[in-house]
This record gives C-alpha cells, sequence and structure tokens, in this order.
C-alpha cells in the first residue's frame, strides 16, 4: 500500500473507534452497539480493494481488541475483520465507480450479519462467551439494523475520502513523463516529433526529434494516452 493510503486508512480507523468506544458504545442500545469502525472497513475495502481491506481489516480489528475496555480474547475480532475485508473488496467494481447504492447495501447488510457470526463463531472456538446471554439471533439482528442507518452517511464519506486523497502525484508525473518523453525523453520526439502532427507538414531531419517519424509518434502517442486514461478511472 501506499503511504497516501495508509496514512489514510490509519487517521479514519483511529477517529472511528474513537467514537465507537466513547460515542456509541454508551448509548446503551438494546442488542448490539453500531459498528462504525466495519462501516469504516467496508468503506476502504470497496475503494482499495481485496488485499488493502485485509489489511485494514486485520489491523482495525487488532486495534479494537487491544483497546479499552476490550472484554475479549486478542485477534478475535482482527480475524474476523480480515475476512470481512477481504471479502468486501472483492465486491469493488472493476471501473473504481459505484453505480448504484444497492450493492454498498447489500455488502453492508452482509458483512453485519457475516461479522456477528464469525465473531461468534470465534468466540466458542477459544472458549470466550462473552456477550452470549444476550442472543445470537437479537445481536444479527439488531447489528444489521443499527449498521444499516450508519451506512448511508459513513460508506459514501469514507469512500469518498478515499478516492479523493488516492491520487499520487509522483505516479502522475511518471505517467505523463512516459506519455511525453517515448520518443527519446524531453528534447525530440517527446515534444517535436510525436505532438499530432498534421501529416501535410514535412518531416523533420534525421537525427532532430528521437529519429521517430510524425506517423509513428502519433500512434504512440494516441495508444499510450488511451491505456493511461483507462488506467485512470480505475
Amino acid at each position: 500500500m501506499r503511504l497516501n493510503r495508509i496514512v489514510l486508512s490509519t487517521v479514519l480507523v483511529v477517529v472511528a473507534l474513537v467514537a465507537q468506544v466513547s460515542v456509541l458504545a454508551r448509548l446503551h442500545l438494546p442488542g448490539a452497539v453500531p459498528d462504525l469502525l466495519l462501516l469504516t472497513v467496508l468503506g476502504l475495502a470497496l475503494t482499495y480493494g481485496h488485499v488493502g481491506g485485509c489489511l485494514i481489516g486485520f489491523f482495525a480489528g487488532l486495534l479494537a481488541d487491544l483497546a479499552p475496555p476490550a472484554d475479549h480474547a486478542v485477534g478475535r475480532y482482527a480475524l474476523v475483520l480480515c475476512v470481512i475485508g477481504y471479502a468486501a473488496g472483492l465486491a469493488k467494481p472493476d471501473s473504481g465507480q459505484l453505480r448504484t447504492a444497492a450493492g454498498p447495501m447489500l455488502v453492508v447488510i452482509g458483512a453485519a450479519i457475516a461479522t456477528t457470526l464469525l465473531y461468534a463463531g470465534v468466540g466458542s472456538l477459544v472458549g470466550d462467551t462473552a456477550g452470549a446471554h444476550v442472543g445470537l439471533a437479537k445481536l444479527v439482528f439488531t447489528a444489521t439494523l443499527y449498521d444499516l442507518l450508519l451506512a448511508p452517511f459513513v460508506v459514501p464519506l469514507v469512500m469518498a475520502l478515499a478516492r479523493r486523497f488516492d491520487r499520487d502525484p509522483l505516479a502522475d508525473d511518471a505517467a505523463g513523463g512516459f506519455g511525453g518523453g517515448f520518443g527519446g525523453g524531453r528534447s525530440g520526439g517527446g515534444r517535436s516529433g510525436g505532438r499530432f502532427r498534421p501529416r501535410g507538414r514535412t518531416r523533420p531531419k534525421a537525427g532532430v526529434g528521437g529519429g521517430i517519424t510524425p506517423q509513428r509518434g502519433l500512434f504512440g502517442r494516441a495508444k499510450f494516452s488511451g491505456v493511461l486514461a483507462r488506467g485512470a478511472r480505475r
């Protein structure tokens, strides 16, 4: 992951965890606690993909395991969010842009149910039965309901921030230099020989413009510009 992704993910996860522990957990709502941390991981996973979602989910869950007043085994929620982040990242669209809100809402519903079930399942394996007295069915229902109510406000905001700060100036500059310097760097075909020169004009002399003809520079420029444009949309 790039540095800007790591910094933004860390800030969002810490803010979500602090808000969940200090505000949402003190509301004493019936059943489960609204999982703001889960929604943050889902928003980042839908933007960064399954690998980024897996890594962010693991470290976010580990931070939740260590943050007070955690009353469960360390690593329990890290494992759950790691799996959920990976699965949610698989739902990332190829174009990088979501066309409707139905997709993220389905991801939120599935993640809320799967998180509660996996959390209870891992707890039974390690002998951690904290919260079992509430009832699994009630926990699944309330967790799904609370997460659905928060999702329209959290997930789009997280995805918008992730897309905004995901631009890498160094990568953009390198891409521009590659497309412009294909004929021989800054001086030559990159500027004079490959700039959509009309066919009616005379060709440059040998040794000028990097030795690339206008036709070749034209098609090379158009081809690489199209590739970069398609890559930028992703």
